[in-house]
C-alpha cells in the first residue's frame, strides 16, 4: 500500500503550510471537532505533548484516524486548497501522535494520575470506535465506565483494516493512552443482550455501540458461493488463492479486501455498479490501486455466480447506464459470463440487524444506529449518545 507515514522533511512542509485560519474552517468539518489550526501551531513550535493533547481531548483514537480518516472532512474544507493543494491533516495528525508517543517512551514514565471517578456506573456494549468514543466522553464527565466487547479485545470493525493500513499496535496505543487517563474497565469476550437487565443490576445507563452485524446481499442467484468482506478480512489466509479474485464494491472496505487478496498473491478485479468518481475513496487510494496493479471494471453489476468446477466460480455480469432520471439500469443484451474466478468477496457494507428497545436510558451509538460511517463518525456519534446520557442522568 501507499506509505502514508510522512517522513521529518513531509511533515515539516506540511506545518508550514498551515495558513491559521481565524474562521478554523477544517475544525468545523471534523465530526470530532479536533482543530488542526491550533494543534498544527503547536506542533510547529516544538511542543508534541501540547499538540497530541488537543488532539486526543477530542479524539481517543487519535494517531488511527490520522492514519485511515478519509480526504472529505478537514481535508476538504481546508482553505489552503485554493492556493495549491490542501494540508495533509490526517497524516499530520497521526505523525505528531507518533512523535509524542516516542518522546513521551525515551523520558523516565511518570505514573500518571487518575482521577477516582466518583459518579454513577455506565455501561458501554461494544469496544470499536463508537463505544471507545462514548466511553472516553462518560469517563471525562466523571462516570464509572464498564465496556462490555464479546471478542477478545478492543477495536471493532478496526481488526478487519490490513495491518498496512492501521498496525494493531496503534489501536492498542490509542487504547491504552485512554485507559491511563481514565480508569475505565474493560470485560472482554462478554455477550451482553439484555440490556435492561444491566439497569436493573445497577447501571444508570447503557450505550449500545455493537456496529452493524448484517452485511448487505446481492440478492442474486449464487450468491451462497461467494463469501463475506468480513469473514475475509477476519481470516484471509484461510481463503488465501494465487488464482483470480473478484471484489464486488467500491468503497474503502472493497479496497482493504482487493488489496490483501493481492498481497496474499492473487489476480484481483473490482467490479463496480457506478462510475469510477463514484468509488467512495480519496486519492490515495486510487493511487494504491493502480500502483498495485488492481483492475477495477466499472459501470457494471453482478447479476449471477455459478460454480464452474470444483475450484471456479463463473460471475455473470451486466453493463449499467444512468437513464434521464439519473437511476442506475442495466443496458440490455450485454449479459456477458465471467469465468475461472477462485474467490468472490462481497464487499458492499452492513446494516443492523438489531431492534432498538425504546427506553431514555439506553441510546445507541455508531453504525447501529447511523448506519456505516467512518471511523472518526463514529466516534462522534459515540460521543453524542454519551453526551445525551449525561444529560438524561443529571436531569
Amino acid at each position: 500500500m501507499t506509505n502514508r507515514n510522512l517522513k521529518p522533511a513531509q511533515l515539516k512542509a506540511e506545518l508550514d503550510k498551515c495558513l491559521h485560519c481565524a474562521a478554523k474552517p477544517c475544525m468545523k468539518a471534523c465530526p470530532v471537532h479536533c482543530s488542526p489550526c491550533d494543534f498544527i501551531a503547536e506542533a510547529k513550535a516544538g511542543n508534541w505533548q501540547k499538540a497530541a493533547a488537543l488532539i486526543e481531548s477530542q479524539n481517543p483514537l487519535a494517531q488511527s484516524c490520522g492514519l485511515i480518516c478519509p480526504d472529505k472532512f478537514c481535508m476538504k474544507a481546508c482553505i489552503r486548497a485554493n492556493l495549491d493543494r490542501p494540508i495533509k491533516i490526517p497524516a499530520v495528525q497521526a505523525a505528531i501522535m507518533q512523535k509524542a508517543r516516542a518522546e513521551t517512551e525515551t523520558q523516565t514514565e511518570k505514573p500518571e494520575t487518575v482521577s477516582a471517578p466518583d459518579g454513577k456506573y455506565v455501561a458501554v456494549i461494544g469496544a470499536g470506535p463508537a463505544g471507545i468514543g462514548a466511553a472516553a466522553e462518560l469517563s471525562a464527565r466523571g462516570y464509572r465506565v464498564v465496556v462490555f466487547e464479546k471478542e477478545a479485545g478492543i477495536g471493532g470493525a478496526l481488526n478487519l483494516i490490513p495491518p498496512e493500513r492501521l498496525p494493531q499496535s496503534i489501536i492498542a496505543a490509542d487504547w491504552q493512552s485512554l485507559v491511563k487517563k481514565s480508569g475505565l474497565t474493560l470485560k472482554c469476550r462478554q455477550i451482553v443482550c439484555d440490556y435492561k437487565a444491566l439497569l436493573q443490576q445497577g447501571f444508570a445507563g447503557v450505550i449500545v455501540a455493537i456496529g452493524e452485524q448484517k452485511c448487505r446481499t446481492l440478492g442474486i442467484d449464487g450468491e451462497n458461493l461467494s463469501i463475506s468482506y468480513v469473514d475475509y478480512l477476519r481470516e484471509p489466509q484461510r481463503y488465501q488463492t494465487t488464482g483470480n479474485v473478484a471484489v464486488v464494491g467500491g468503497g474503502e472496505v472493497a479496497l482493504d479486501c482487493a488489496l490483501t487478496a493481492k498481497r496474499l498473491g492473487g489476480t484481483v478485479e473490482m467490479f463496480v455498479r457506478r462510475r469510477l468518481s463514484d468509488m467512495r475513496m480519496g486519492p490515495d487510494d486510487y493511487m494504491d490501486l493502480i500502483h498495485h496493479e488492481i483492475n477495477v471494471t466499472t459501470m457494471t453489476r453482478i447479476s449471477k455466480i455459478e460454480r464452474q468446477t470444483p475450484d471456479l466460480l463463473t460471475a455473470w455480469a451486466v453493463k449499467t447506464k444512468f437513464n434521464k432520471e439519473g437511476r442506475l439500469e442495466d443496458i440490455a443484451n450485454t449479459l456477458t459470463a465471467r469465468p475461472d474466478f477462485s474467490l468472490i468477496i462481497l464487499a458492499l457494507g452492513s446494516c443492523c440487524k438489531e431492534e432498538k428497545l425504546e427506553n431514555p436510558y439506553i441510546i445507541y451509538a455508531g453504525d447501529c444506529q447511523t448506519g456505516g460511517s467512518t471511523a472518526v463518525e463514529a466516534v462522534a456519534s459515540g460521543k453524542t449518545a454519551a453526551r445525551e446520557l449525561a444529560e438524561k442522568l443529571a436531569a
